[in-house]
């Protein structure tokens, strides 16, 4: 990925209180801000904002936080890692954040889509609207923890180029939903208020 790693550590046999807990790969890696005034979070979207998903899902739940709170299981395999597509999927995300294209921007790790959506509606305190058609089972669509993918706010304007650079720098991105409102509503599945 060429970035700098400055430490690591693989911890295979950790207990808590007489208890084992699941191995922790961690690596520390440093990266430069070069202007902070082209930075992204994931607060700050407006009524009629587009959202749009970066990455391909393919709806892994293996390790998940769904598996792990809804299902009550911690098995499975965690995704699978393409380096390339995560070097594609990051640079392509971070030149629109660099470029003042983007500055709302959301990974989608633990939790997947739903959670990243939620979380981007309560931080802008404005509702989403998704319209999921990836095809997978709703729970793997809405909760797969797949990598190298991105959910990002920008305005309806700016959608359609944002999807046509994606195209041409090899990136798979789908328009998903718009922000406004008050509910967080994946059409067809579920509504629930920002309350």
């Amino acid at each position: 990925l060429d970035f700098p790693v400055v430490s690591g550590n693989v911890s295979l046999y950790n207990e808590t209180n007489g208890a084992a807990i699941p191995p922790t790969p961690t690596v520390g890696a440093i990266g430069i801000l070069t202007d902070y005034g082209h930075r992204a979070g994931f607060g700050g979207m407006k009524a009629g904002h587009e959202l749009l998903l970066v990455g391909e899902g393919r709806g892994e739940l293996g390790a998940s936080l769904y598996l792990r709170e809804i299902l009550g299981r911690d098995d499975g395999a965690p995704p699978t890692v393409d380096l390339a597509a995560e070097r594609r999927n990051g640079d392509f995300v971070r030149t629109l954040i660099t470029s003042g294209r983007v500055s709302v921007v959301h990974d989608l790790s633990d939790g997947g889509l739903l959670c990243a959506a939620a979380e981007m509606a309560l931080a802008s305190n404005i509702g989403v609207r998704l319209n999921e058609d990836s095809g997978l089972p709703i729970h793997a669509a809405l909760f797969g923890e797949d990598q190298a993918r991105y959910m990002l706010a920008v305005p309806h304007a700016a959608a359609a180029q944002i999807a046509h650079d994606a195209g041409s720098a090899g990136v798979v991105l789908a328009r998903i939903g718009l922000a406004g409102g008050t509910d967080i509503v994946v059409e067809g599945v579920l509504t629930l208020s920002l309350e």
